[in-house]
């Protein structure tokens, strides 16, 4: 990845960054939007073709009727999407050919969660954990939470449907244990809302309810339609976060996707896994910014581009300080090697066997897509006389999953707070 693309946790070395902060930070108290895509710009290293002569009120007009005419996209396209997606067994969901980088990206979110699960517990190993799952889905973190033993969960999704069989999957896992008295260890509520533009804590069954963990896989670049859906999203994920709390989640990369695009040569990139279809090559706003995503057999719908730096800036405006933001290839070499994390990506069948046994067929049959396993394969053979077989991903799958990244950010302390603003007096 380009190093003036890389996102990480600690102070950057670049001057151009403090200036970026700055100019964000301006934006969002309502700063001209040229100025800040000049800035933008220069970080990312992309073109834009904003018009300097435009004021500030002529942007803000523009905007407003893009996100007027973009309205229907999260409202409908979206939510009839994930709606119309089927429920489908475990036995056909082995017959996809992305079912090995499905089960490695559940393997990166279920690492992020046991391990901000585990800074909670260790914080506090008496406290009952109460959790908000942002874009639940159809559930598919359910099982999560109930190893993670929390006590109490909140799920909601814009989809109904999706949302009906996450209660239903609720209501069936106390029975999926081996131990027909097992029950389900912790409460859950569902509210059906569009959440990039309703307050979800105006729906609560507890007025006063507070959350130890938020978390939103997948999802949370959607509210980027414009600036007051991604602020009313934000609203929703941290404004019920107790002090010491955390934002956990999964967002696709839009530095690197921005750095596919000028690399391909027209709006279009991507594989016989996943495709990316923007609508200009030469304009990124900082909300509004749409593109087409297709994965194979999974997602089919308009997505919006997330500038992390920029999610990061007003997040601040919560109290939330970013504890990190790692691409997926940064994150799995980190915690990977744990031997019960690797234990984990085994159980998960999170990675392809290879060479593959005798009459399976490989995910991909693209050319050259398993070369990289095959040299490691052939020095191994060469070290030992062993039987040997790998876990990997074809070069095609990890080309999609490499879009992403994985964050969590931390509210602050009163404590915390109250020193920030003791030494910037």
């Amino acid at each position: 990845m380009d190093r003036k693309c890389r996102w990480h946790h600690g102070h950057s070395q670049d001057p151009r960054n403090d200036t970026l902060n700055a100019y964000l930070r301006a934006h969002i108290e309502g700063a001209a939007q040229h100025a800040l895509n000049t800035i933008m710009a220069e970080v990312l290293e992309v073109t834009t073709a904003g018009n300097p002569s435009k004021g500030a009120e002529g942007t803000s007009e523009e905007t407003s009727k893009n996100a007027t005419l973009l309205d229907s996209i999260s409202d409908s396209v979206v939510a009839k999407h994930y709606n119309e997606r089927q429920e489908v067994g475990l036995q056909e969901r082995t017959k996809s050919r992305i079912f090995f980088l499905r089960n490695f990206n559940n393997w990166i979110k279920s690492i992020c969660i046991a391990d901000v699960l585990q800074r909670l517990r260790t914080r506090d190993p008496r406290a009952e954990l109460t959790v908000l799952d942002l874009c639940c889905g159809k559930g598919g973190d359910l099982l999560k939470w109930k190893k993670g033993q929390i006590s109490r969960l909140v799920c909601s999704d814009i989809a109904e449907m999706s949302l009906q069989q996450c209660e239903e999957r609720y209501k069936e896992l106390g029975n999926r244990s081996h131990n027909p008295h097992e029950k389900v260890t912790f409460r859950a509520e569902f509210y059906k809302a569009d959440l990039s533009k309703e307050v979800l804590s105006e729906m609560y069954e507890d007025p006063s309810i507070q959350f130890h963990l938020t978390s939103c896989q997948f999802s949370f670049h959607y509210s980027f339609e414009s600036q007051a859906q991604a602020e009313t999203m934000l609203r929703n994920a941290c404004e019920r976060l107790r002090p010491g709390g955390y934002f956990i989640g999964t967002v696709p990369n839009g530095c690197e996707l921005v750095r596919r695009l000028r690399a391909s040569e027209g709006t279009w990139f991507g594989n016989d896994f996943y495709s990316v279809n923007f609508h200009s090559k030469d304009k990124f706003p900082l909300f509004g910014c749409q593109y087409d995503f297709h994965l194979d057999g999974v997602v089919d719908c308009p997505e919006f581009l997330l500038y992390f730096p920029l999610l990061e800036e007003m997040a601040k405006r919560h109290q939330m300080e970013l504890v990190y933001c790692k691409t997926f290839h940064e994150f799995f070499q980190e915690h990977s090697g744990d031997p019960e994390n690797s234990q984990l990506l085994s159980r998960m069948k999170s990675l392809e066997q290879y060479p593959p046994d005798r009459g399976n067929t490989p995910s991909s049959s693209t050319d050259g897509d398993y070369s990289h396993a095959e040299e490691h394969f052939q020095r191994l053979k060469e070290q030992s006389d062993r039987h040997i077989k790998l876990g990997t991903l074809s070069k095609s799958e990890w080309e999609a999953t490499s879009l992403y990244v994985v964050f969590a950010f931390r509210k602050e302390t009163s404590q915390e707070s109250a020193t920030a603003m003791t030494s910037t007096t």
